[in-house]
């Protein structure tokens, strides 16, 4: 993939006091080049909430009491090479992937995506590296694993190791497109 040349940086300095930066803030790092050049149009989404009560000073007002409408599905979505995306961001300190990590009704979310022929996946922060796994490879290994987690050598194995490029510590649309083109190559 060719990368737009950019004045813009969309990468913190790292330096001791940050380089266990968010894996949240890497992606919406990676997202804002990815919009600002483009690339692709992906974003964070809210979680839907009811407001219960308010609390009115006379300089602002603040949510006192809130509860969540319905459960949330994955974080981000959006649009890339015409394909709707989504996926969900999870960081572990373990030396497996909790399955515990996604809830079921997710994992639910997860099957009707692919059945709609959308690319879903996760991004995994394991021992300070980052993988994709594919919606389909989550959906296959808890149907064949009668396990609690996922193993570090499987994640190895089945999913891909995002890298950096240039100004994006947390690239993973190179992985997308590592997707698509297995994807196409399976149609």
């Amino acid at each position: 993939m060719r990368y737009p040349s950019s004045n813009k940086t969309y990468q913190k300095k790292v330096s001791h006091a940050n380089r266990g930066m968010a894996l949240e803030e890497l992606i919406n790092d990676a997202n804002k080049y990815y919009l600002d050049n483009n690339i692709a149009i992906i974003y964070k989404k809210s979680t839907p909430i009811g407001i219960v009560n308010v609390k009115n000073d006379k300089s602002s007002k603040t949510i006192t009491k809130a509860y969540f409408k319905e459960p949330s599905t994955l974080d981000y979505n959006g649009v890339y090479k015409g394909r709707y995306i989504e996926f969900d961001a999870k960081k572990t300190e373990n030396k497996s992937f909790p399955l515990a990590n996604i809830s079921a009704h997710q994992l639910e979310h997860i099957k009707n995506v692919i059945n709609h022929q959308g690319v879903v996946f996760i991004i995994i922060n394991i021992n300070q590296e980052y993988y994709v796994l594919t919606g389909e490879k989550i959906l296959s290994f808890t149907n064949s694993y009668q396990r609690k987690s996922i193993p570090i050598d499987y994640i190895k194995k089945n999913g891909y190791k995002i890298t950096s490029y240039r100004n994006i510590l947390l690239n993973y649309i190179v992985v997308v497109d590592e997707i698509l083109e297995a994807l196409y190559e399976k149609n």
